[in-house]
């Protein structure tokens, strides 16, 4: 028996998704614990590409069991329809797929008041996706949301959606100028999801506890990135749900003295979506050139992403708080070609060198990264399977990175497929 946490170690886009699907090849059960399908996780296997937003990553593989937890936020639609393209592509959900009865409904009123509260804002956008995420936590915190097990109880479902319905009329009339919600069609299209989707629902939390103690190996797979997580990102430029490692805990009901692992899953270099400070962002043509090379660009929603040298000031912040002990680092073929690879080691602030992340948004706005520069390479590096075979330039680059860290590998990615990775060390205890 065994556990180890799958996250992202930066921004997000950090490419858990192929990491999480690596991972499975030892894991018996593949846990999300956080987030919802404002998230993408892109996996190529065999050359077939397949996006997940709700769903954890283990579904691609057979005899795997895949649990959706209670801090995940579902939008019944969403989830409805990720199945079904799945399916098409010749997935199987039988009694490999599990959905907590626990778990938050996103209703149709919260990607409303999501897309009007961001208006509001003006310049002081988030960057939200408008899916409807943060409304969610926030009425899950309010305890006025709706759970997976409430639509199962027609008379519990209509009290709880009419007495949101009506603050949220209210809002509507009064703040947003904005039509009105139908409570009824809700109520109609939300039975239909539910009667799809019951056979699926559990109660999960028991279920990975009795897995676990069963000798079963659990991988749980976060969604977005440290620097989002709502308490100790960037806030308020952070998604609404703890995407670090204690997050892991308290959307899944397992104890954290089970948890044997956490890794972390670095990009060698820094992105991020939104608004919101990123002190390494490549402005101009430097960091276009970084976001065509890698691809940068949403698999949730197209966005292309800002792009920028590894920020090793956050990273260490990410993996003091996360408890790292192990890194996935990914994308270095990327940076096959640049004649130089800078990385920040400290941040420079009113005449001093910061070596922490500031809590303070408006002190990290105005840092001035300190970086350490590094000769690049060449040589392309999408078919090196082992360390030994790396330019010696990387090698640098690659060592540089875990002693700053004071972490060690346990993968180097050098590619999309799965067969583009250099294993280092077990995932697994």
């Amino acid at each position: 028996m065994s556990c180890t946490i799958v996250l992202g170690a930066q921004w997000g886009d950090e490419g858990k998704g192929k990491v999480v699907d690596l991972s499975t090849v030892d894991a018996d059960v593949i846990v999300r614990y956080s987030g919802g399908h404002n998230a993408g996780h892109t996996v190529v296997v065999g050359g077939t590409k397949y996006i997940l937003h709700l769903i954890p990553s283990g579904i691609i593989h057979r005899g795997k069991i895949n649990i959706i937890g209670n801090g995940v936020v579902i939008a019944p639609d969403a989830l409805i329809e990720e199945m079904e393209g799945l399916k098409k592509q010749g997935v199987v959900f039988d009694e490999n797929f599990y959905i907590s009865k626990r778990a938050h409904v996103i209703m149709p009123y919260h990607k409303t008041i999501d897309l009007l509260r961001e208006e509001l804002k003006g310049k002081k956008k988030i960057g939200t996706t408008g899916r409807g995420i943060g409304p969610t936590y926030a009425d899950k915190a309010a305890r006025s949301g709706i759970r997976i097990c409430d639509l199962y109880d027609e008379e519990v479902f209509r009290e709880k959606l009419e007495q949101n319905v009506r603050e949220v009329n209210f809002l509507m009339e009064h703040l947003f100028k904005h039509d009105k919600i139908d409570a009824e069609r809700i109520f109609n299209d939300y039975m239909k999801y539910a009667e799809y989707l019951k056979p699926y629902v559990a109660e999960t939390a028991e279920m990975v506890t009795d897995l676990y103690d069963a000798g079963k190996k659990i991988m749980m797979e976060g969604a977005q990135g440290t620097m989002l997580d709502v308490d100790f990102g960037t806030f308020p430029y952070v998604t609404s749900s703890s995407a670090a490692a204690g997050g892991a805990c308290t959307g899944s009901g397992l104890s954290p003295l089970k948890i044997d692992k956490v890794m972390g899953v670095v990009k060698a270099y820094s992105t991020r979506v939104g608004g919101g400070p990123f002190p390494t962002e490549l402005l101009g043509q430097d960091g276009e050139d970084l976001r065509q090379a890698g691809n940068e660009f949403g698999a949730t929603t197209g966005r292309p992403r800002r792009c920028g040298w590894l920020d090793l000031v956050s990273l260490k912040f990410s993996t003091t708080i996360n408890g790292m002990n192990a890194i996935a680092l990914t994308k270095l073929d990327v940076l096959s070609g640049l004649g130089k690879i800078k990385v920040c080691t400290g941040y420079e602030y009113q005449g001093k060198v910061l070596e922490r992340f500031p809590a303070e948004i408006k002190i990290l706005e105005e840092c001035v990264p300190v970086y350490t520069e590094f000769d690049g390479w060449k040589e392309d590096l999408t078919g090196v399977q082992s360390y030994d075979d790396l330019p010696a330039n990387a090698k640098k680059y690659v060592q540089y990175i875990s002693d700053f860290l004071k972490v060690d590998y346990a993968l180097i990615s050098v590619g999309t497929d799965r067969a583009q990775t250099i294993k280092l060390n077990e995932i697994f205890s």
